[in-house]
C-alpha cells in the first residue's frame, strides 16, 4: 500500500521523534540491535515484533519500550498511525530519587517483563496531548529547546511508568519485592555470577528459600532465570559483536569454551555457530 507520510523531528543527534501515517502498510525488517532508548506507540495497527528473541502480538493502541542492545525486528506490521521517540541516554537520566522513571527503571533495562502496555482512551489524550506539545516545541526552535524537548519527553515518560504500574499483575508484597531484587542483581553480575547460590548469599537466603519465593509467585525457577539471561545476551553478541564463540564464551564468564557451547545447545537445541548462521 502506499505511504500517506512520514515525519521526523530531530534534535541534533540525542532525540528524534517520527510520526508516521499509512494505509494500513505492511513492514517486514531484519533484526537489528537497538542503539538508542525508544518508545514505539502504536495508535492504531497491529503486527507482530520480536524483541530479544521473544514474540509479542498486538493489536491496537500500545506503547512499546526499547533499550539498547536489545535485538528488534518487525515480523508483520499494518500500521494506521505510530509515533516513534528515539533518545541518547545522556539527553535523559533521572536522579536516584526518580528510579522508577530512569532509563534502569519500569519502562527501560527490564528484559524480565513484557516490554509493552495499552493505554485507556483518558490516557491516549493525555499522551496525545504531550506529544502534540513535542511536536510544536521541535517546530518552534526557540529559547532553551534543549530544556523544554527534555521536560516533555520527562512527562511523556513518567505517565507511561504511570500506565505500566497501574497495569501490574503484581502487587508491592515481599515476594515480588524480592523477584525484584533478584533480577537487578542478575542484570549487574550474570556474567560472572552463575549460580543460585551467588545470589542467595547476597540475598541473605538459601538457594531452596530463594526457590521456594519464586513458586510462590509462579515465576520461572532462579537457575533458570540466570540460564536466560546468560542465552539472551550470548544470542545477542553472536549476531552483532565481531568475537569469536570462544571470546564470547570468557566475555560471559565460561572459563571453558567447549563448556560454553555445550550449555548454549542444551539451551536452545543448536550450537553457537549453527545459531549465527541461522538467524
Amino acid at each position: 500500500m502506499a505511504i500517506q507520510d512520514i515525519k521526523t523531528y530531530q534534535f541534533k543527534n540525542i532525540f528524534s521523534l517520527q510520526q508516521v501515517q499509512f494505509e494500513k502498510a505492511c513492514i517486514v525488517n531484519e533484526p537489528q540491535q537497538i542503539e538508542q532508548l525508544k518508545i514505539i506507540w502504536i495508535k492504531e495497527g497491529k503486527g507482530v515484533y520480536t524483541i530479544d528473541f521473544k514474540t509479542y502480538t498486538f493489536e491496537g493502541n500500545v506503547l512499546f519500550f526499547l533499550t539498547p542492545g536489545q535485538v528488534f525486528a518487525i515480523d508483520s506490521e499494518k500500521i494506521k498511525e505510530a509515533y516513534q521517540l528515539s533518545f541518547h541516554k545522556d539527553f535523559y537520566c533521572i536522579q536516584a530519587h526518580d528510579a522508577e522513571v530512569s532509563c534502569n527503571g519500569v519502562l527501560f533495562n527490564n528484559v524480565y517483563e513484557t516490554p509493552f502496555v495499552s493505554p485507556s482512551e483518558k490516557e491516549t489524550k493525555k499522551l496525545n496531548f504531550i506529544i502534540d506539545n513535542l511536536i510544536e516545541e521541535f517546530e518552534l526552535e526557540e529559547t532553551a529547546q534543549y530544556d523544554m524537548l527534555q521536560s516533555l519527553l520527562k512527562q511523556f515518560i513518567v505517565y507511561a511508568v504511570r500506565i505500566k504500574k497501574e497495569r501490574d499483575v503484581f502487587k508491592e508484597d515481599s515476594e515480588t519485592k524480592l523477584f525484584k531484587d533478584f533480577s537487578l542483581l542478575v542484570e549487574y553480575n550474570f556474567k560472572k555470577l552463575h549460580s543460585v547460590t551467588d545470589y542467595a548469599n547476597r540475598l541473605g537466603l538459601s538457594p531452596k528459600s530463594l526457590t521456594k519465593h519464586f513458586q510462590k509467585i509462579g515465576t520461572e525457577s532462579p537457575s533458570d532465570f540466570i540460564k536466560n539471561r546468560i542465552i539472551t545476551e550470548a544470542k545477542r553478541q553472536l549476531l552483532y559483536s565481531n568475537e569469536a564463540v570462544k571470546q564470547i564464551a570468557f566475555d560471559l564468564g565460561f572459563n571453558d569454551p567447549a563448556y560454553f557451547s555445550r550449555f548454549f545447545t542444551k539451551a536452545t537445541g543448536i550450537s553457537p555457530k549453527q545459531f549465527q548462521k541461522q538467524v
